[in-house]
């Protein structure tokens, strides 16, 4: 019985080109050392004092970096290809990090998180059009699924190792791990993978598409973007109020902050593919499944405001990541699945993009909640977004099924 139900695990994770493996390898290792984000807000308020305005506003600065890096990333990926944006977005960022650690004044950490942040998040759309190219067709939302589990696996390890770091010789050890392992996957990457154009079959299965003459005219496109906003919204909380909440509310060390983080990650990384993977079996629409992820989104928040129990953290954690691997490995698969041939940088450009706003709004009107009116508004408010989230999802369904004639 066992046997049989580890066979079908393991069967999930076949049928991979060489390099689709290659890219998750990597995105683990540059995850596994991305330890500065979780503790970013504790670092910024706990070892450099700042205060909570100030934090949200170096956040901003974070969120601000991240959606130029994302349209930079697009941009460039659709004129020059995504390989070289690829290399020399983590190479770059990797000694930005290593620079990083030694700015402490509050316009240095502004202008210097969002340098680093429009450098690193260059990455990100180039990637998801390279795994456009070097996936087979029928593997493309599995092989999206299996790089998130890479990025999933590495956060597992990450916060529970940067804990560790923090607590034997300081946050500064933080910059020098991310630094590092950001060159060092990219090193791997340059040295195994070939740089390919895009492959005809995609060519072949976008020309079929209806060419939308404009991404800012793709109506159903754009509700869409604001639910990956939204949600994101409520999910970035993990790394900017949630810590410092395990903190304050029951005491909890940065160990223990990363062992909880630590849960979400083991979670994605057994359950996210077989639940792809029965999804796409079953031919679920993927707007659909994301309305029962942001459903589980807002429960993750609701259940905050029970707060006389630690082990409420344990079961938020669980909601959200099941909401977590209902919306993004679909909302992925969604946006490249829309994108008419040639605009596929363009299209993850904003889809990126609507995740950096996210960053910049979830951390600054968290902490300017949590500093006007405290905690349990702030889980209030976020439950309430997620409500919203799963509106939008009936009715950019709805236009969906009326564009297909359904």
């Amino acid at each position: 019985m066992v046997k049989a139900a580890f066979q079908r695990y393991i069967d999930n994770f076949k049928g991979f080109r060489r390099e689709v493996w290659i890219l998750a390898i990597i995105t683990f290792i540059n995850r596994a050392g991305t330890m500065v984000l979780p503790f970013l807000s504790k670092y910024l308020k706990e070892d450099l004092n700042f205060s909570y305005s100030e934090v949200g506003w170096i956040m901003v600065c974070f969120g601000l970096g991240s959606m130029l890096g994302s349209w930079l990333g697009g941009k460039l990926t659709d004129k020059i290809g995504f390989y070289k944006i690829m290399v020399f977005s983590l190479f770059s960022s990797g000694v930005c990090f290593f620079i990083l650690q030694f700015i402490t004044s509050f316009w240095g950490l502004c202008l210097g998180m969002f340098l680093i942040m429009c450098i690193a998040d260059m990455f990100r759309p180039a990637m998801f059009v390279s795994l456009s190219a070097y996936a087979k067709p029928e593997n493309r939302t599995r092989a999206l699924t299996l790089v998130r589990l890479a990025v999933n696996l590495g956060f597992a390890a990450g916060p529970a190792l940067g804990g560790l770091i923090i607590m034997g010789i300081g946050y500064k050890g933080l910059f020098w791990a991310d630094g590092a392992t950001c060159i060092i996957s990219i090193l791997i990457f340059a040295l195994l993978v070939k740089e390919i154009k895009k492959p005809k079959d995609l060519v072949q299965e976008n020309a079929e598409k209806v060419v939308v003459a404009s991404v800012f005219k793709d109506k159903i496109f754009w509700i869409f973007l604001f639910v990956s906003f939204a949600t994101a919204m409520i999910f970035f909380q993990i790394f900017t109020t949630l810590p410092l909440y395990h903190h304050e509310q029951f005491g909890l060390t940065e160990f223990q902050t990363g062992l909880i983080m630590t849960l979400n990650g083991l979670l994605i990384f057994f359950l996210e593919m077989p639940i792809v993977t029965i999804f796409e079996r079953k031919q679920i629409h993927k707007l659909q499944i994301m309305l029962w992820g942001s459903v589980f989104m807002a429960l993750g928040f609701f259940s905050l405001l029970f707060n006389m129990w630690a082990g409420i953290l344990l079961v938020s954690i669980v909601f959200i990541t099941f909401g977590e691997m209902f919306i993004f490995p679909f909302s992925n698969s969604f946006a490249m699945g829309r994108a008419p041939k040639g605009h596929e940088g363009r299209y993850m450009a904003l889809f990126t993009m609507s995740f950096s706003l996210a960053h910049i709004a979830s951390s600054k009107t968290g902490m300017e909640i949590i500093s006007h009116f405290g905690y349990q508004t702030n889980w209030l408010f976020m439950g309430l977004l997620g409500l919203v989230a799963v509106v939008c999802c009936v009715w950019l369904r709805n236009l969906v099924n009326r564009e297909q004639g359904l």
